[in-house]
């Protein structure tokens, strides 16, 4: 019998990537310039969000690919102008880190009112929460009775935080506000 070992590297070294951000007015095509530059250039296109707001069109992506790769990019992408959109490039040559503990999904829902994701922000900030990713909205409220407030968002608590302390925080915000706190992807850790 013969043995033999195969050791796979798993963890390939990472490639720089370039942080596109973009905004203007919406229209039919916009993610298509975007992605056609990056595709010619062979550039892969990792991550993005993107959305329409208000007439508007925002975005971000990441793209990976060597730095002469990145930077015909970058130098393609400044040719859009046209398109009315505003570009804006960071390279970024470092491996994405994630300071602090989990991941957590929180959803806060209550009566609309000004100032409401100020004093949101004010106590995830308080608590020293990295608020990863937010998505507010209002709509009607059922029979008529004003806005409902919700906002959805993934948060990374530092670890001397617990669960029950971000909760009570949010909570003590006011009387009307309902806050889920769960695990972000469906499980703890």
């Amino acid at each position: 019998m013969i043995a033999a070992s195969v050791r796979l590297n798993l963890k390939e070294p990472l490639m720089p990537s370039l942080i596109i951000t973009l905004v203007g007015p919406d229209k039919p095509g916009l993610v298509e310039q975007v992605s056609n530059v990056a595709g010619e250039h062979g550039g892969n296109w990792l991550e993005s969000r993107m959305c329409h707001l208000a007439g508007q069109f925002a975005g971000i992506v990441q793209v990976s690919g060597s730095s002469d790769v990145l930077k015909a990019i970058a130098a393609d992408l400044e040719g859009l102008d046209d398109s009315g959109l505003q570009i804006q490039t960071q390279t970024d040559d470092t491996a994405a880190t994630s300071e602090g503990g989990q991941t957590w999904s929180v959803s806060v829902v209550g009566n609309d009112r000004p100032g409401i994701v100020r004093e949101l922000s004010s106590a995830l900030a308080g608590q020293s929460v990295n608020v990863e990713e937010l998505t507010t909205h209002c709509a009607d409220a059922p029979h008529g009775g004003g806005a409902i407030f919700r906002a959805e968002a993934q948060v990374r608590l530092p670890t001397d935080l617990t669960i029950e302390q971000l909760q009570e925080a949010l909570e003590g915000l006011a009387s009307d506000l309902m806050v889920d706190v769960s695990p972000a992807g469906g499980s703890e850790g």
